[in-house]
This record gives C-alpha cells, sequence and structure tokens, in this order.
C-alpha cells in the first residue's frame, strides 16, 4: 500500500465514560467483533472468571475497574455489501465516503486498522484521560441507561468540544430498566451540548430493549408505539450529515447493551465507515499534515513496568505524520539528539509486539530508560512541539515516607517511574526536603503504594498534609520573585523538573500571595 492508502484506513479513538457505565465492556466486544480477541472477558463478577483484556493491571482484575489508558490496535476486514441504511436515507457504503480519494466500493471488503484507547472512568485519573484524547482523531462516549450524563462525562465532553473531536454515543446497559430513548437524547443536548440524531433503535419489551435496527432501514413489522417513535424523529431530529459530525457539532446515538452484545456490530460498522482517518493536527510552529512524508509524533503516555518481569518503562507514541520505521533515526527535540529504536511495539494492552513500521494515527511503544518526558517530540529532523498537554494541580497532599529502611532504592526508583507517568505529582519541600505526593483523589494514593510494593517490592506509608493548592510561579521581575521565595520559604517546593512551586495552606493564604506580589503569575496548570 502507498503512505496515503495505510494513513487513509486508519481509524484511532477513545471510548470514555463516567465509572460503571459498560466502557471496558463495550471494548471487549468491538475487539471480539473485530476478531482481535476469541473469548470476551468482564470487569469483575463473581459469574466471569475471564477479565478484560484492557484491564491488565493486577489492581484493575481485583477492583474491577480501570486506572491507567490502555491501547489495543488491530486489523477488523469489513465488506460493506451489507444493505444497512444510514440516515441520510442512502446504504452505508454510499454515504460513507472515507475521503475524496478513497472511496469504498460496493461488495469491496476493506481492511480498517483500528487503535482502541480505553481510558479510566474514574474521575480521579481523568488528568490521563485528558491527554489520551489529545492522541485521539474521534471518540465513543458511553452512557449508562439507567443514570444518563454524569459529571465526568461532561468534562470529558468539554475537552472534546474544545478540540473540535468528532463524538459518538453508545447509549449502553438498555436491556435493564432506564430512562426512556427520547431522554436521554434530551440528556445528552441539555448537558453535553451537542447536537444529537439517532442512527439505532431499540426494540422491545416496556423500558426494556432485546434487539436494535437503524432507523433508516426499519423493519416491517413496527409497532404502534414505533411507527410513532419514527414519526417523532423525523419531525425533530437532524438527518445525518457527516461534515457536521467530522466538524464535531452532531453526534450519532447508538442503542444497546454491550453486556448481550446488542447494537455492538451495528455501532462497528458505522463507526468504521464515517468515523475520521487521522486529522491534522496543531504544532507550536505550525499544522501538520498527517500525508506529510517526513516522521513526527509526541509522547502522550508513560507507563511503569509494563512487563513486571523487566521492570520496563516504556514512552506511548501517537505518529502525527509520515511512517515510523524500526531502527531509523529521529530527532528527539528536546534533548537535541538522534535516536533509533530497535525493538518499537504495537499493543494489544499489555501483550506487545515487535513492529517494522507504523504510519500516522498509530499509537507505538517504546522502551524508555529515561529519556522520554510526556510531551516529548520526535521528528525526520524538523524542531516541533505539540501542545495541549497539561499537568493539573493536585487537590490532595500527602508526604511519603519509606516504611522498609531496607529496601529506600526500590522505593526512590518505584516513586520516579510512577510519578513519570503524569497521574500524580511529586514536590519536594524547599524547607526540610520531604517529599510530597499530590493527587487529584484518594484512590490514586491507594493505587500508588499497592504498586510500590507489589512492582517494586517498596513499602511506604504517608502523612496527611494539610495543603489547599500547588500552584507554579514565574516572573519576569527577579528581584521580586526572589524576595517572595525568601519569605515564603515554609510554602515552596520544587517539582520533578526542578521548578519553583508555591504550595498554600489555604485559599487565604493564596488569595493574599496573588494581593501582595502583583508581578508573580500563579499557574495552576503546567504544560508539558
Amino acid at each position: 500500500m502507498t503512505l496515503q492508502e495505510e494513513i487513509l484506513r486508519r481509524r484511532t479513538f477513545a471510548i470514555v465514560s463516567h465509572p460503571d457505565a459498560g466502557k471496558t465492556t463495550l471494548t471487549e466486544k468491538l475487539l471480539l467483533y473485530g476478531g482481535a480477541i476469541h473469548v470476551a472477558g468482564a470487569v469483575k463478577s463473581n459469574k466471569i472468571k475471564k477479565t478484560a483484556t484492557s484491564d491488565w493491571m493486577e489492581i484493575e482484575k481485583q477492583r474491577g475497574i480501570s486506572v491507567a489508558t490502555s491501547v489495543m490496535g488491530f486489523d477488523y476486514a469489513y465488506s460493506p455489501a451489507r444493505e444497512q441504511v444510514s440516515a441520510s436515507g442512502n446504504t452505508l457504503q454510499q454515504a460513507a465516503t472515507l475521503s475524496p480519494t478513497d472511496t469504498v466500493q460496493p461488495g469491496t471488503p476493506k481492511t480498517y486498522h483500528i487503535n482502541i484507547l480505553d481510558t479510566p472512568g474514574h474521575q480521579d485519573f481523568a488528568e490521563d484521560t485528558f491527554r489520551t484524547l489529545t492522541a485521539v482523531d474521534s471518540v465513543i462516549i458511553v452512557i449508562d441507561s439507567a443514570k444518563g450524563v454524569e459529571t465526568q462525562t461532561r468534562r470529558l465532553m468539554e475537552v472534546c468540544r474544545m478540540r473540535k473531536t468528532p463524538v459518538m454515543v453508545f447509549m449502553n446497559k438498555m436491556d435493564r430498566e432506564g430512562k426512556d430513548p427520547f431522554d436521554l437524547m434530551d440528556d445528552v443536548e441539555q448537558e453535553l451540548g451537542i447536537h444529537v440524531t439517532p442512527m439505532t433503535w431499540a426494540r422491545g419489551q416496556g423500558l426494556k430493549f432485546e434487539s436494535v435496527f437503524f432507523i433508516n432501514n426499519r423493519p416491517a413489522d413496527l409497532t404502534e408505539k414505533e411507527q410513532a417513535d419514527m414519526e417523532l424523529i423525523d419531525g425533530v431530529y437532524p438527518a445525518f450529515d457527516r461534515e457536521r459530525y467530522l466538524a464535531g457539532d452532531l453526534a450519532p446515538v447508538f442503542y444497546g447493551s454491550a453486556y448481550k452484545t446488542v447494537g455492538v456490530e451495528e455501532l462497528l460498522q458505522f463507526f468504521v465507515e464515517n468515523a475520521p482517518s487521522p486529522r491534522p493536527i496543531e504544532a507550536m510552529e505550525r499544522k501538520v499534515d498527517p500525508m506529510e512524508p517526513a516522521l513526527t509524533g509526541f509522547c502522550f503516555k508513560i507507563h511503569a513496568n509494563m512487563d513486571p518481569n523487566h521492570r520496563s518503562c516504556i514512552a506511548f507514541f501517537k505518529i502525527c505524520s509520515g511512517r515510523f520505521e524500526r531502527n531509523t533515526y529521529y530527532q528527539h527535540v528536546r534533548e537535541d539528539r538522534q535516536m533509533r529504536f530497535s525493538s518499537p511495539t504495537c499493543f494489544m494492552a499489555q501483550k506487545k509486539e515487535t513492529v517494522d513500521e507504523a504510519f500516522a494515527g498509530d499509537i507505538v511503544g517504546l522502551p524508555d530508560t529515561g529519556n522520554f518526558k510526556i510531551g516529548d517530540t520526535l521528528t525526520s529532523g524538523e524542531t516541533l512541539h505539540f501542545k495541549g498537554l497539561p499537568s493539573f494541580s493536585p487537590e490532595m497532599f500527602k508526604y511519603i515516607e519509606n516504611a522498609d529502611p531496607m529496601k529506600q532504592k526500590q522505593l526512590d526508583k518505584g516513586v520516579r517511574q510512577l510519578m513519570d507517568e503524569g497521574v500524580a505529582q511529586l514536590f519536594v519541600s524547599q524547607l526540610n526536603g520531604r517529599k510530597i505526593i499530590g493527587t487529584v483523589g484518594q484512590l490514586q494514593f491507594e493505587v500508588i503504594q499497592y504498586r510500590l510494593e507489589h512492582e517494586y517490592n517498596a513499602l511506604c506509608r504517608w502523612e496527611s498534609l494539610q495543603m489547599y493548592k500547588a500552584c507554579w510561579i514565574e516572573s519576569d521581575d527577579a528581584a521580586e520573585l526572589e524576595m517572595f521565595k525568601k519569605r515564603k520559604t515554609q510554602y515552596m517546593a520544587f517539582d520533578k523538573e526542578g521548578r519553583d512551586v508555591f504550595m498554600a495552606d489555604s485559599a487565604y493564604v493564596l488569595q493574599m500571595a496573588q494581593n501582595d506580589y502583583k508581578h508573580i503569575r500563579f499557574h495552576f496548570t503546567s504544560e508539558f
């Protein structure tokens, strides 16, 4: 295949939701339909012994939650000969032109390369999800039909709207008692602020549904209520418009049950033909087009101990343009040096395979011995910096202490590598040198403690610290900045990059500092 053909067949997307909406179960069923796995697992259940492919960490298996983004790539051979009909009134193969240069011909099988990024749903790990959204070209939002739209989903949608990311919605758990389908669409429009159009509709008794059908390929045996529903849909909701969807202005909605595998195949069929191939990405210097032959890419995630047997760290790189080739030298922009990689990998969650080449849209894993930080850029030689990879100010703080003096080296290594992942943050007090861990929720402390013990054989204990906010400070007035640091020594810390951080123990202390030092800028996010 040509470079253009390889890039056009790629679909890289994230699945996001609030906790327990069924996001990981949907991921499993998409992998099953795509032929990537043969038996779908599930999140923790007394009846199901096989765990989900994407929840591969031990703590995820035990708790039945996702605490880190998993990347899964696979090829999916899809024949557009099926006669399902899109909401535009055309058959799917007629309606879904992938690009002006890549039209699917009726009856011609097409192999798509799909990269799924299954993100944590818990708000304590939202920062990982936010950065993942910078590495995808579209998003599927999963909503629990009984709960509707929740706060975490709303926050994620704000990021999608800001980046104009195309969004599809999957209304999950329609096999259970829940909200009426029209009420669910109203929730999405009101809470997420995006226009919707239903693509499939659920069939069944009462509020429990057992199957779905495409809106514009309606069965001949519609019930009276279903006929009334269709008339309402025709009169109220817009027809599917792919341009509006790609612009992030219209969300197609699908109904089903991931657990019972209802509506999943319809979602996948529609997705591969309508979701965007890799899109242009804004760098600080210019816009990067995926079809450019020169390689560009950025690190959006680092995972420590991907393989505990080898204590290896993996840097996840999103390829933005061109072709990545094994054993080829590329420019590490931040360090201003050439690097080559003998064992780049593609992923199926924890499982890795060495790859010889990858293309724009793909996610590749690069073995990391401390060379990479989140936000680092690799290019064929050009100096580029990609933006939009923030680190947010933590909301909870604790001192971390060694609980086993014989394992100090293990603890230091574990803390350093886990902090490089970017989910929690390390600060060192400028007053006494004590290490402080900052997170956005209590669950992160539990995960860090568990991983230190089980992955690094190190024991830690926590000491409470009453702290309100950590903010990065800078000023063009060097004298005022130095005076501030001397007067606020008990509140000052360094982050892991050695930058000055003001750690206010109350909102009053922070406000007074901002009022008294007008030439100092207080930042509540730090760009990688």
